[in-house]
């Protein structure tokens, strides 16, 4: 079965991402398609990136580097949820995806983000990411508003219509997992 990972984004004391993370797990839970995981980078505390070679070489130094490459590496797809903090992606997301290369090639990226424009330019930087770690994102994305998703800006509530569009977005990413894990067979059988 598909393994897809949701990763929060987020480390910031007082962040909406864990709500937004835990949601989008209960949503994609109630799916078969795919068994899904959550994964919070504030109980992963990855320090900034420490390693001495370039990530595409794998050959990590430091413990911490090796845990995070092993806990990555089982995965055919994952969804980012994402602030956008000052019109860009989260120091600590970024810091994460940079720890690893290999470990994300050839596989399946959504994007369920959050902001005062429902965390649009944070994606945008993120779509460029995706494509020098070799993966392949997936158009749909769930863009959360602080006006209209959250009351007071930090209570979660998404508008019904969330759901739908997050769905449609684990629909795509399902099936891009699914086409680019017999990519990474194909490449594998080869070697």
């Amino acid at each position: 079965m598909l393994k897809v990972a949701i990763i929060i984004g987020s480390t910031r004391p007082g962040r909406n991402g864990e709500a937004v993370g835990k949601w989008v797990y209960e949503v994609a839970s109630k799916r078969t398609d795919a068994a899904y995981e959550l994964i919070d980078l504030l109980e992963v505390n990855l320090p900034f990136l420490d390693e001495p070679n370039p990530p595409a070489m794998q050959q990590y130094t430091k413990q911490h580097s090796k845990d995070w490459s092993a806990r990555i590496m089982p995965f055919d797809a994952f969804v980012f949820v994402t602030p956008e903090y000052n019109h860009g992606v989260p120091a600590a997301l970024k810091n994460a995806l940079d720890f690893l290369y290999k470990e994300w090639n050839n596989k399946a990226a959504g994007f369920v983000a959050y902001g005062n424009a429902g965390g649009a330019r944070s994606v945008e930087h993120l779509r460029c990411t995706m494509a020098e770690l070799q993966m392949a994102d997936v158009r749909e994305q769930v863009a959360l508003s602080l006006f209209t998703d959250f009351e007071h800006y930090s209570v979660f509530k998404p508008a019904a219509f969330q759901e739908k569009k997050l769905n449609a977005l684990l629909d795509q990413l399902v099936s891009w997992g699914e086409a680019l894990k017999q990519v990474r067979e194909k490449q594998k059988n080869k070697a």
